[in-house]
């Protein structure tokens, strides 16, 4: 039975029961607050509220988990994207219940800056009409919710994605909770290892100075150069008659000029201490753990982000102070070729999915059975139909692909032809894919396509349909991992209930579980069989495999990868 829950603003809760078709099925009752009413049902097969991210810290702080629940604002999410691809457009249950009217729309508050910490001032949810009951509007939007699901040309996968969606807001609470294991002290020490001690008052640090100095030396000293400003590099160069387009280091690392080594060091570790120094570790390590907010779907593939703290992108070096307690391990796990096993799975191409049906490295297995051996090549050719590599050698890998995986490349391609052509595209569970007037920038590298005058008629072969091309080619591949990692995360939830191992760490393809080191194989072994359960549940009966490499180890730094 599903109940459906909302808040009286009096700190109580109302609550109804209803059916696997969000009907009502009995009365309306009452609680004392939310943590009440979950702990006296624990027969609830899921719950049904407004928002994970403002009910469930609630209850994990009054020392209550629930196993499955319904986020109405992340199914609208997903809902109106697929709905002739309104994606961005409101999802609150204010919103949800306004277009089961026919009313206005009310626009959902202003999301927090990238990289903003929350503050006492957030927006609170969106009101619903005067008079309108909180407990009937979220019903009727939960029952609305299903039925437009089921009205999908693939209801099954829809309904899977709307569950796994909600289950990835309640691991995205629990890691928000749990935090990451973080040694201060250890952090501190390899800062001051690497730049010098700190100089009050956020003055550079001394290894830094040093390098800006060397920096200098090496065009002559004549004139201070600043190698944090690319503009100074960029003229520095050009009085020595060396002209760059810009200072990345791939573009550094071919000049033969004494300024590029101290150059190259300077620039990494002043990443270092702008994104991970002192005043990082003040602002998001405390009481022994780095607690960033982790936002599920934050991104148009599916893929989560973070709210600050740049937790998704933790330097090598800086992992050494991911060190789990005393006694506890860290049981890191790693998705071994993700993009092109999905690949795989969604094209349904009987040849990649026999490569893909094994443990061993999957571009060895590619390389023996089409490459005449050679790994390098078949990574290439594979990436490249993935990422729309079609010039030079990729033109060659990707004909070579094609002769002999012809439906794993007629599937990327047929994504790449309608992105250009302006039509929807989606994942193998049914996430929409933005249409042109309303992309944004994603982690597949292709930049805002088409403005809004932009339609199906004005593609013509452009840059920008190539672009938008290029991006739903990656999208469907991204996008279906993205999905497929939700169902893994919610499987090896399940797997790891009654332990006290916990999950403190997602990103994309690994995973991070931090538990007593006794119960460490437990945990590895519950990695696989989140793995196998979520290939099965995602797509069905075929031969691929998705397996991960593990590493149990006390350091973060220790892991490979």
């Amino acid at each position: 039975m599903r109940w459906a829950v909302a808040e009286t603003g009096d700190g109580g809760v109302r609550l109804r029961p209803v059916d696997p078709s969000g009907a009502p099925a009995g009365p309306v009752e009452s609680a004392a607050g939310l943590a009440e009413a979950v702990r006296s049902r624990p027969e609830a097969e899921r719950w049904v509220w407004r928002s994970t991210a403002e009910a469930y810290p609630r209850l994990l702080a009054a020392g209550v988990r629930v196993d499955r629940c319904h986020d109405v604002e992340a199914a609208e999410a997903l809902l109106m994207g697929h709905a002739e691809g309104q994606s961005g457009q409101p999802r609150s249950l204010a919103a949800a219940w306004a277009r089961l009217h026919g009313l206005p729309v009310p626009a959902d508050p202003p999301a927090r800056a990238a990289g903003g910490q929350p503050s006492l001032f957030e927006p609170g949810p969106v009101p619903l009409p005067p008079g309108t009951d909180p407990l009937e509007a979220l019903v009727a939007v939960h029952a609305g919710q299903l039925a437009r699901a089921d009205a999908t040309r693939h209801p099954g996968r829809m309904r899977l994605l709307l569950a796994v969606e909600s289950a990835g807001t309640l691991v995205a609470a629990e890691m928000n909770r749990a935090g990451l294991p973080w040694r201060a002290d250890v952090h501190h020490e390899l800062l001051t290892e690497l730049l010098g001690e700190r100089y009050p008052g956020g003055l550079e640090p001394p290894r830094l100075t040093e390098l800006a100095e060397e920096v200098s030396r090496a065009f002559g000293g004549d004139v201070r150069v600043r190698p944090d400003l690319a503009a100074d590099i960029v003229k520095a160069f050009a009085r020595q008659g060396i002209r760059i387009s810009s200072t990345r280091a791939w573009e550094l690392e071919r000049l033969d000029h004494p300024a590029v080594e101290p150059l190259l060091r300077y620039k990494k570790l002043y990443r270092l201490h702008t994104a991970h120094g002192w005043s990082w570790l003040q602002t998001w390590v405390r009481d022994g753990r780095f607690r960033p907010e982790f936002v599920p779907a934050g991104s148009v593939t599916g893929r989560w982000t973070t709210n600050g703290g740049g937790a998704l992108q933790i330097p090598r070096v800086v992992r050494r102070a991911v060190v789990a307690d005393p006694g506890w391990r860290l049981v890191v796990a790693d998705a071994d070729q993700m993009e092109p096993r999905i690949l795989a799975a969604v094209s349904r191409d009987p040849g990649l999915m026999e490569v893909a049906g094994d443990d061993r490295d999957l571009y060895t297995a590619l390389s023996d059975r089409a490459f005449s051996g050679d790994r390098e090549h078949a990574k290439l050719a594979l990436l490249g139909a993935v990422y729309g590599q079609t010039s030079g050698d990729g033109l060659k890998n990707l004909a070579d692909l094609r002769r002999r995986f012809p439906a794993a490349v007629a599937r990327v391609d047929e994504a790449a032809r309608a992105g250009e052509e302006g039509r929807l595209v989606r994942t193998w569970l049914g996430r929409t894919c933005p249409p042109a007037s309303t992309a944004a920038p994603d982690e597949a590298g292709i930049p805002q396509e088409e403005d809004a005058t932009d339609g199906p008629g004005a593609h013509g072969g452009s840059a920008a349909s190539r672009a938008r091309g290029r991006f739903t080619r990656n999208f469907i591949v991204q996008g279906s991992a993205a999905d497929w990692a939700l169902a893994m995360l919610a499987a090896l939830r399940q797997e790891l209930a009654g332990l006290r191992a916990e999950l403190v760490f997602f990103q994309h393809d690994e995973v991070i579980v931090h538990c007593p080191e006794e119960e460490a194989p437990t945990v590895t072994a519950a990695v696989r069989t989140a793995s196998d359960r979520a290939g099965l549940v995602c797509f069905g009966d075929i031969p691929v495999r998705f397996p991960f490499t593990t590493a149990v180890v006390e350091c973060y730094a220790d892991a490979k990868g």
